[in-house]
């Protein structure tokens, strides 16, 4: 009875080993090499919710993972909302934008925790430029639908072509939930001037959606390309981060693993 006592004790102590060894080992699975921390900034004609596709894939490879919620009212108070993200964060942070939070996070991104940056099918001007500026660039898709302002300096997107020109590669039913959950943009933050252009001395990732319809895709690679900034074009429309989130995640991972601190 003494020995079979002994056995089972060997073999319950070799059972919580092994679970310990398989937890420790899960747990290095999950954390990532490099930066952990990312810091996700949307754009206008959206709020924050948008990002919950790309934020399920980078919490399951380990990252820490912050989404900002931008007031759209002013340049100045979208990038007030990223500062102060960033200041939460307990370590360097790859500083994400889409659309309009390309501007928000070239001027936030001079924050000593951003390490690196990564637009989205994003707007990337420089100093002194703005987003207006550089959206005349190219004539808008046919299925454009930003509206002229109202009569309370509010930009919306026009509902009938809201599907077709923001998200065509979602389903209908989560570009009406989309639609619905849009923030206001004051036309302000259109002709707002950047005053210190981030990606002149932080690295930068820049994503071309090639089925943009809100941003044309050539307006994204002039920009990259005169930034110097690492390319990658993905197939999918404005808001690429939710029908491919994958392959987004996969350059947010490439900037998060290649920077040098």
């Amino acid at each position: 009875m003494k020995t079979l006592k002994t056995q089972l004790n060997r073999y319950f102590l070799l059972a919580i080993a092994f679970l310990f060894i398989g937890f420790t080992s899960a747990n290095a699975q999950t954390t990532p090499a490099g930066i952990k921390n990312v810091v996700l900034v949307h754009g206008a004609f959206a709020d924050g919710s948008g990002w919950k596709n790309l934020y399920e894939v980078l919490t399951a490879k380990g990252y820490h993972v912050t989404v900002v919620q931008n007031p759209l009212t002013s340049l100045e108070d979208d990038v007030t909302a990223t500062l102060n993200a960033l200041d939460m964060q307990d370590g360097p942070a790859i500083l994400v934008g889409h659309s309009w939070g390309g501007v928000v996070i070239t001027e936030a991104g001079n924050h000593p925790k951003a390490a690196g940056l990564v637009y989205v099918a994003a707007l990337q001007p420089d100093k002194g430029e703005t987003a207006l500026q550089w959206l005349q660039t190219a004539p808008p898709a046919p299925e454009n639908g930003v509206l002229p302002p109202n009569d309370k300096g509010i930009v919306y997107y026009d509902q009938a072509k809201y599907h077709a020109g923001f998200c065509a590669d979602l389903s209908k039913k989560d570009a009406d939930f989309m639609y619905a959950s849009q923030g206001a943009l004051h036309v302000s933050t259109l002709t707002a001037t950047v005053s210190n252009a981030a990606w002149k001395t932080k690295p930068a990732y820049g994503i071309v959606a090639t089925e943009d319809k809100s941003i044309a895709p050539e307006i994204e690679r002039n920009m990259y390309k005169r930034s110097n900034t690492k390319i990658t074009e993905i197939k999918g429309s404005h808001v690429v981060f939710i029908s491919q989130p994958k392959a987004v995640a996969d350059v947010i991972i490439k900037a998060a693993t290649e920077i040098k601190l």
